[in-house]
């Protein structure tokens, strides 16, 4: 008898197990995250919503969230900087990656000689303290796509 009432035990113990188990595969299933979107988004250039980035600091200077948001957090977005636009030295906390799509952009990193990139070009932003002028060549407005894991800021260097 005593037997039997080991082996039930064990049975239950077993059943038991194997529920909960079961149970914390079902929890952990439900709160995995949602899967990619899958309906395309179409967005024609001429329904694009610009926004000024920083009337105050930044004149002209535009942008649109293609997703996420450029102040709270990580986004993909259009910039516009105005033909002839210039920028103090500064750095941004969160690196970038950067496809030109028209106009000549140009950064001068500190210390060292000018890039001019032109429309196909690509450029990896490092963030921290990575001192540079952005600057648009004054023939043409640059727009450019950007990339980054988290929001968007611009703090000048202070000499």
């Amino acid at each position: 008898m005593r037997v039997k009432a080991i082996l039930g035990l064990a049975a239950s113990f077993a059943f038991g197990s194997a529920v909960l188990a079961q149970t914390s595969v079902d929890m952990t299933m439900k709160k995995a995250p949602k899967a990619a979107a899958t309906v395309p988004k179409f967005v024609p250039a001429a329904d694009l919503k610009w926004e000024d980035l920083d009337p105050k600091g930044a004149p002209g200077v535009k942008v649109v969230d293609l997703w996420g948001n450029h102040a709270k957090g990580a986004y993909g977005a259009y910039l516009k900087l105005p033909a002839g636009f210039t920028t103090p030295l500064h750095t941004h906390t969160y690196p970038m990656k950067v496809i030109f799509v028209s106009g000549t952009y140009i950064q001068a990193p500190e210390g060292k000689p000018e890039v001019r990139l032109g429309p196909g070009s690509y450029m990896m932003q490092p963030g921290g303290n990575y001192k540079h002028i952005t600057s648009c060549d004054k023939s043409a407005d640059c727009v450019f796509f950007v990339e980054s894991s988290g929001p968007f800021d611009l703090k000048p260097v202070q000499k």
